[in-house]
């Protein structure tokens, strides 16, 4: 908008300039094509620059005269810019006046060098005063978009930390105002969560002991139907103690796996031996991978208890290279699980169990670097996808 206003006002003052200094021109030359109509008429002598029917005079000008019209017009004459002014004359001639334009000619030049150099200087100076103040905030823009992509993907302990923000004497912008907000907003989020792990911690702590003790109870009591039933439920809430203390590590971010080379086809057999479930294990390319095998059975194995617990049969183990997939052929994964991955404690459509299975896979998978997607097969069934980082994967036949 600055050099569009610059370029606008040096067009006016150029338009207002020429026309006032044409303007005068034209105005002296004919008062002089009027002094020497007069002495034309008188049967005077001419003044010096009039003439009858002159050399030189535009033809356009001389056919205005001709019609029995008075006119003006700039034009060269003998290499110099000159302001003609004509007019007719008895006998079908034409009577002009000369006016030597040269001065008021090199003055417009003069002012449009002018404008244009101040103009040029002008747009300059706006273009580096607003390129350095712009390049100041799309940094600070910058800044603080990559903050919340960190945030965004899980490290709460991104901030921007605006030096605006800490310093009430300097002016607050916007910028300054959003990059707070976003720090507000991640300690915020950051102490929610916080408060959320320990407390997860701190009940599975507390759980454990009055689980071993009624664990211990109940292998006391006497053989019976309703023994089992205790048995059978103990078990199930110490598994649940046991995934939530497991989560509850994994939301510190502090777990480590301690890697190793594995065959990934031998490993998911060892998985479906393991969880004594009829599940096919196909092997279109078997890989060895660097990797932590507790963790990745782990995942594994929560992936096929999962597909047996939720869908149907045929359960199908895919191994090809570092890419494993588990597939059922039930009613597929919820919307909300697809779009948004597993969330705690969250069934639907009447599905049993406490929710945590895939919750844990997802986070193991992160510990050892994968990758783990979620979708529903075009023509039915749950799909879960594991792919291993893939510069630790090496092809079977070339290790």
């Amino acid at each position: 908008m600055c050099c569009a206003l610059a370029a606008l006002l040096g067009v006016l003052v150029h338009v207002q300039v020429t026309d006032q200094t044409v303007g005068q021109a034209r105005d002296l030359a004919l008062s002089r094509l009027s002094d020497a109509t007069a002495a034309y008429e008188a049967g005077d002598t001419l003044l010096p620059g009039a003439g009858v029917d002159p050399e030189g005079l535009p033809q356009p000008l001389r056919k205005l005269a001709l019609a029995g019209r008075r006119g003006t017009m700039v034009a060269d004459h003998r290499g110099q810019p000159t302001m003609w002014a004509a007019g007719p004359a008895d006998g079908g001639h034409t009577l002009a006046v000369a006016v030597d334009y040269g001065q008021q000619a090199r003055t417009i030049e003069g002012l449009d060098s002018a404008i244009l150099w101040s103009s040029g200087l002008a747009i300059g100076a706006t273009l580096l005063v607003g390129a350095f103040a712009v390049t100041r905030v799309t940094r600070r823009l910058h800044a603080t978009a990559l903050v919340a992509r960190r945030i965004t993907a899980g490290d709460l302990d991104a901030r921007v930390d605006d030096p605006r923000t800490k310093d009430a004497s300097r002016p607050q912008d916007e910028v300054a105002a959003v990059a707070a907000a976003l720090d507000s907003m991640a300690a915020s989020l950051q102490g929610k969560l916080l408060a959320e792990q320990r407390f997860t911690a701190d009940v599975a702590h507390e759980l454990r002991t009055p689980l071993t003790g009624l664990h211990a109870a109940a292998e006391l009591l006497p053989q019976g139907r309703p023994t089992e039933l205790v048995r059978d439920r103990v078990a199930a809430l110490r598994t649940l103690t046991e995934d939530l203390l497991e989560i509850s590590r994994l939301d510190t971010g502090r777990e480590r796996g301690e890697l190793d080379t594995e065959d990934l086809g031998a490993l998911a057999e060892r998985v479906v031996r393991a969880s004594g479930t009829d599940t096919e294990v196909r092997l279109v390319r078997d890989a060895r991978v660097e990797t932590d095998r507790r963790r990745l059975e782990r995942v594994l194995g929560n992936l096929v208890s999962n597909a047996h617990r939720h869908g149907r049969a045929p359960v199908v183990l895919t191994v090809d290279g570092p890419r494993v997939t588990v597939r059922d052929h039930g009613d597929g994964f919820p919307e909300y699980l697809v779009a948004h991955g597993p969330q705690r404690f969250r069934t639907e459509g009447g599905a049993k169990g406490h929710g945590l299975g895939l919750t844990i896979a997802v986070g193991q998978a992160e510990v050892l670097g994968a990758r783990l997607t979620f979708a529903n097969a075009p023509e039915g069934g749950a799909v879960a996808t594991l792919v291993l980082p893939e510069e630790l994967a090496q092809s079977a036949g070339r290790a």
